[in-house]
């Protein structure tokens, strides 16, 4: 069974960097496309809630970012080490969210859109103060 741990939350400075961790187990990493998504804080997790953040093919060629976040995040993966890595730069207030981790089949990443597979991860609360 897929596992998926997230870490590296915390409380930021607008402006500062956080960079988030999702380490997989429970299968074979190449065959999962990864997938960020946040929950503002008070949401209830639920489809539309659920704001897409960044993806990434299984062999990190090729990524996806939301709008909200495009040109300050950066998503990458380590296929030794069965982790994605979401960095996170000049961070707003509104960044602020609990962050989820999600595996899904390579087939999950579109051209332009990733649809996330039934696995997730507990999630990791990301604080941005003003």
């Amino acid at each position: 069974q897929v596992q998926l741990v997230e870490s590296g939350g915390g409380l930021v400075q607008a402006g500062g960097s956080l960079s988030l961790s999702c380490t997989f187990s429970g299968g074979t990493f190449t065959y999962y496309a990864v997938g960020w998504f946040r929950q503002a804080p008070g949401k209830e997790r639920a489809g539309k809630e659920r704001e897409f953040v960044a993806a990434i093919t299984w062999s990190g060629r090729l990524t996806l970012y939301g709008d909200a976040v495009r040109g300050r995040f950066n998503i990458s993966r380590d296929n030794v080490k069965n982790t994605v890595f979401l960095q996170m730069n000049s961070l707003k207030p509104e960044d602020s969210g609990v962050y989820y981790c999600n595996a899904g089949p390579r087939s999950s990443f579109g051209m332009s859109l990733y649809n996330p597979g039934p696995d997730w991860g507990q999630g990791t609360l990301v604080t941005v103060t003003s």
